[in-house]
């Protein structure tokens, strides 16, 4: 549930055209609803303006199909990350409309169309090897209600390819910069752009990056000014952060 599913609700009830008890009913799985192996928190779309995600990784099947399910009988967008592509059959199969990125691992379902926010979120690969996290960003923002901008594989190891897009990127309210090995990357757009810089380490790299580790340390590290870091192949995350500095400056702006 949703302000505008709730607004409408209780201007049916004062208007005498939804009886109380009409509503009582409609409320009875909030704040959240028990699905035994699963708790589904169906205020949290109210509380933080998205409803929950299901995080994919670690769940069966046919858990992910339950929670889906229970998902479909309300009105909410649906997100799913982390899915596997048998995860995503069955959601199709549930919700022919369902779009899976087999790339990005998200399952999306989108019921409710939005504006989207005038402003761009921008999303920076340094590698292609890192667009499976940047594609989850991307799925999230998009979900979320922004315009969001791909520039893939401007590494450092060829700069003269980030400072070709660099216009692009200053553009953006919000740019996350994904990048794996010694993740060099956000410190260095950090350096060029005024924008908030969200750095999304990558489990992408050879035996020292210690699956991450390296990139992770090297952005904590960074002595660009601006610059906020998530947790190793978080674009979810990065996504999360993006979206609500997005919408905030947005509604500043009163835009």
């Amino acid at each position: 549930m949703n302000k505008a599913t709730l607004r409408t609700l209780l201007e049916q009830v004062q208007s005498g055209y939804l009886a109380v008890e009409g509503a009582i009913d409609q409320l009875r799985d909030w704040p959240f609803r028990d699905l035994g192996e699963a708790v589904l928190d169906t205020h949290r779309e109210l509380r933080r303006g998205h409803p929950e995600v299901i995080y994919c990784a670690g769940k069966t099947v046919a858990q992910v199909r339950m929670i889906i399910a229970a998902l479909l009988e309300g009105s909410s967008d649906i997100l799913a990350t982390r899915a596997t592509p048998e995860m995503a059959e069955v959601v199709m199969a549930l919700h022919p409309a369902a779009r899976y990125n087999a790339l990005g691992r998200t399952i999306v379902i989108q019921r409710n169309p939005q504006r989207l926010t005038p402003t761009t979120i921008a999303i920076v690969t340094a590698g292609t090897s890192d667009q499976s996290v940047a594609e989850e960003a991307a799925e999230t923002a998009l979900l979320f209600g922004n315009q969001v901008e791909r520039i893939n594989d401007v590494g450092v190891a060829g700069l003269h390819r980030l400072l070709a897009r660099l216009e692009t990127i200053r553009q953006a309210r919000v740019i996350i910069v994904v990048a794996g090995m010694e993740g060099a990357l956000p410190s260095v757009v950090a350096g060029l752009t005024g924008a908030p810089v969200i750095g999304v380490p990558t489990s992408i790299g050879y035996g020292a990056s210690f699956g991450g580790l390296a990139a992770l340390l090297g952005m904590l590290n960074s002595c660009s000014p601006g610059l906020a870091v998530v947790n190793i192949d978080n674009g979810f995350g990065a996504a999360c952060m993006a979206a609500a500095i997005n919408r905030k400056t947005e509604d500043s702006s009163g835009q």
